[in-house]
Order: structure tokens, then C-alpha cells, then sequence
């Protein structure tokens, strides 16, 4: 947003390259300015602050603590790296006015950022957001300090969501299912907040668990904890090497999920939403639709028509599924950038959650995720999903905004079905298959997705959607 407005928050909370954007200034500018939106909803607000593994996480934390608590704002300040998910059912647990965590979640290890949580426990919407960037701004220029008047008063305290969070997942996941299937299961936390969390869970079950990473590495091994397939190799030949049957893996904030399967093969978030998407409604006969993105599978669809429970679509970006969690409409929601959670849980991504499931229908079915995927693709038919980005030079970013502004009846020699702008251009064909092309709002790149019956399909709609993309 420039230099007069240093904090903007984009799909998922305000993120920057440490010491450059992301700076101490900034973040109490940011701190200030969720303070007199938090004083405008509530004459005593009460916040917890957390914060993820990265590089000065907990003194940017300490800062905002600060902050908050000199405009009048009662914090609770969280002791150890926590996952995001934690923090936002501690919000509801104790019924709170709101959270902010320290968190990149899955970005590089030269950035970090800051999450705004509502009081719901759900991501805060746009129109909040845009009110704290519009606060932030008016702190910066000197409209109101920036550091608060002192309170006398005690506004800081100790918080630890762990406890009652682990709780909530004892009581939405059945760990006894786990527990007779004696499973053997690897675990990489990337390094990140999900440590004590998914693994502890997991040996209560006393099934055999090996944490791979379960240290702090402010640097990611270089690589940032994103649960990618590159990412998890080393986890897919831990897996391979001690014959686990599973390697589950979550990001740097714990609110994404990662998949290996038994033989090692990453399995596309995708295919783990269908595939606990239809085990909770088959299995555990939990009422509701299904929800998802724009962006995400429609394997989703699929199983929502077998099931006969209704299919509700999003804008990208979770605090939309969220809104479908509050409204108690949907067994599951989900985001095909590993983002999952389910019926009266939190509305927020939860990939420690998610890891839990698929044991779970790993040791009730007593097939390996790649056998449930199968036997899916032979109750409602096949589905292959694909996600590439594309970058964009300079000149040509404008030219292909305009592209992608245009109706079209046919794509590939194809007639187009069905046009959807509910975010980016997506044109879905009369069989089924689509191609979405969605420009990102924060780097010259375009995000491309292709989904078909066959892989082969699949493959050929992709180079066709990036020749579209790229052709004068």
C-alpha cells in the first residue's frame, strides 16, 4: 500500500519481509490500530496474542501485548509458539473479543506477519480489516498515539490455549478407532507450531509415532514450512523406509494439512478433503452439505450428489468456508490449498484436525488414503485436479487482466458451459472439466487450475490455459 500505508491485509492477515516491511514500527502501528477498532466494539475488550516459530515471533507478540493493553485492551499473551487454530478456539472457549497471532504461516522464513481474528474465532472479514488498515493509517499520522495511556491496571495475563483446545479435538475426533488400529505413523511439523500438538494426540492413542523436525529452525532448513509434495520429501522416505501408515505434516501456523501415503506418494489436499468429506458423512453420519472454494476440487460435488447434501461454493479465502461453519450448514469445508474444517468446529483451517481425520478413516477403513481414493473414484466417478502458478512480466500483467475480463463460448475448440467469475475467470465445460484463471492480488503472477476425468485430460487443459494466458 506504499509508504504512507505500510499494514495491508491480504487473504489471510498482513505479511512482510522482516526488518523492510515487517518492523516493529509497523507491527505497533498495526496493534494501534486493532486497539481502537477492538475500543469501538466493546468498552473492555479481552485478546489473546499468540505466535508461530519464526524469527522474532515472540518479541513482535510482546510488542502488540504492549500496545493493546496501553489503550485499555485486556491481553492474554500466549508463552509458547501456538498453532492458529488453538488460538482461535481459545477465543471462543473463553469468549473473547478477538485474537492476533505473529504468523507467515507457510511463507518463506524471511517474512512474517500478523493474523486478526474476530471474535467468532474466524478469520476477520474485509470490511474489518479494512477498517484496523484505515486506523493503522491514522495512528501514523499522528490522528492518536500510537502507544496508549497508561493504565494502572493489570491488562496483561498469562494464556495457554492448549489445554481446552486438545480437549475439542478428543471430542470431534474418535481417537478409540485409532487407538484399536495400532497404527505406525510419521509426523513432520515442519518446525513449526503443530509440535506437542498432533503427535501428542496421536500417542495417546498409543499409536507409534515418529516426529521428524521437532525443533525450532527460525530458517525452515531454508525452505519455509509450506506441507508441499517438494517439502516432504524427507517425510516420504521416512515413511517409505519404516513402513508407517501415513506421514502427515502441518505448516508453520498448524492451519494447513500435508499428506504422504504409505508408499511415500503425496496426495493433493484435494483428495483428502473428498475422501474425509465422504467418510464423515458415511461413516459418521454427520448431517450437512459440503464446502468449498471456487478453486477446489469438484470431486467435492461429486461426493455431495452421491451423499444427496447440498454444495455450497466461496470466493478463495477461508473466512468465507468460515462463515458457512458459523451458519452450521456444512459437514465439512475446505480449501484445495490444504485448508479443512468441519461441522461445530472452529471456522478457521485446521491442519492438526485434519492429520487426526485421516488416521482416523485410515483406521476405520483400514485402507491406506491412495485405496480410499480408489474406491471413491468407483462411487462417484474419476477426478484430476492440478494447480500451477504462473508468472507474468511486467508488460504483459494489464493485457491478460483484460483476458480474463472477456465472456467466452468456447476454450479449447470446446463449448463453454458455464462462466463463473466468482473469483478469477473459470470456464467449465459441458463435461464437467474446468479451468480456472485467477490473478493473485499480491505478486504478477496468475494462478491456474485444471480439473478432468483423466490426468491426460487434465494435463492438455492445463498447457491450454497457459497458452491462453500467455498468447498476445
Amino acid at each position: 500500500m506504499g509508504r504512507n500505508h505500510p499494514i495491508h491485509f491480504g487473504t489471510s492477515g498482513w505479511r512482510g519481509i522482516i526488518a523492510e516491511d515487517f518492523t516493529f514500527q509497523n507491527v505497533r502501528l498495526a496493534a494501534a490500530g486493532i486497539a481502537q477498532f477492538l475500543l469501538t466494539q466493546s468498552g473492555r475488550p479481552r485478546v489473546i496474542v499468540g505466535y508461530d516459530t519464526r524469527f522474532l515471533s515472540e518479541r513482535f507478540a510482546a510488542t502488540v501485548a504492549e500496545v493493546l493493553a496501553s489503550h485499555g485492551v485486556e491481553t492474554w499473551r500466549c508463552a509458547r509458539a501456538d498453532p492458529t487454530p488453538a488460538l482461535a478456539y481459545e477465543i471462543l472457549h473463553s469468549r473473547l473479543d478477538g485474537g492476533v497471532n505473529i504468523t507467515a504461516s507457510h511463507n518463506p522464513p524471511e517474512y512474517n506477519g500478523l493474523k486478526f481474528s474476530s471474535a467468532d474465532g474466524a478469520p476477520a472479514l474485509p470490511e474489518i480489516t479494512r477498517q484496523i488498515e484505515e486506523l493503522a493509517g491514522r495512528a501514523q499520522a499522528g490522528e492518536f498515539s500510537v502507544q496508549g495511556p497508561n493504565f494502572t491496571a493489570p491488562l496483561q495475563r498469562p494464556a495457554d490455549p492448549r489445554p481446552a483446545y486438545l480437549d475439542s479435538l478428543r471430542e470431534k475426533v474418535d481417537l478409540k478407532t485409532i487407538a484399536q488400529a495400532k497404527l505406525k505413523i510419521a509426523y513432520d511439523p515442519l518446525y513449526g507450531t503443530g509440535r506437542g500438538y498432533l503427535n501428542d494426540l496421536l500417542r495417546e492413542t498409543g499409536a507409534a509415532v515418529h516426529t521428524l523436525h521437532d525443533y525450532r529452525d527460525v530458517l525452515f532448513s531454508g525452505v519455509g514450512p509450506e506441507p508441499s509434495e517438494k517439502n516432504l520429501q524427507e517425510l516420504a522416505q521416512f515413511v517409505k523406509a519404516e513402513q508407517c501408515v501415513v506421514g502427515l505434516s502441518t505448516d508453520g501456523d498448524a492451519d494447513r494439512f500435508g499428506v504422504v501415503d504409505a508408499d511415500g506418494t503425496w496426495i493433493h489436499p484435494n483428495y483428502i478433503l473428498a475422501v474425509v468429506a465422504d467418510y464423515l458423512i458415511e461413516a459418521r453420519k454427520i448431517p450437512g452439505g459440503i464446502g468449498r472454494s471456487v478453486a477446489t476440487t469438484h470431486l467435492l460435488d461429486a461426493v455431495a450428489r452421491y451423499h444427496h447434501v447440498p454444495i455450497y461454493q466461496t470466493p478463495v479465502g477461508f473466512k468465507y468456508i468460515g462463515e458457512l461453519i458459523k451458519e452450521d450448514k456444512v459437514v465439512l469445508g475446505g480449501e484445495e490449498s490444504a485448508g479443512m474444517t468441519i461441522r461445530g468446529h472452529v471456522p478457521e483451517k485446521d491442519g492438526i484436525l485434519a492429520g487426526l481425520l485421516v488416521a482416523e478413516t485410515i483406521a476405520h477403513r483400514g485402507q491406506s488414503v491412495k485405496q480410499q481414493l480408489e474406491a471413491l473414484f468407483k462411487k462417484v466417478g474419476p477426478c484430476y485436479t492440478v494447480r500451477i502458478n504462473l508468472a507474468l512480466k511486467p508488460e504483459t500483467q494489464q493485457r491478460v487482466l483484460e483476458k480474463l475480463q472477456r465472456d467466452y463460448d468456447r476454450f479449447d475448440g470446446r463449448k463453454v458451459a458455464k462462466i463463473d467469475r466468482t473469483d478469477g475467470l473459470k470456464l467449465i465445460r459441458d463435461d464437467g472439466s474446468w479451468v480456472l484463471m485467477r490473478p493473485s492480488g499480491t505478486e504478477p503472477v496468475v494462478r491456474l487450475y485444471a480439473e478432468a476425468a483423466s490426468e491426460g485430460e487434465m494435463n492438455r487443459l492445463l498447457q491450454v490455459a497457459k497458452d491462453f494466458v500467455t498468447e498476445p
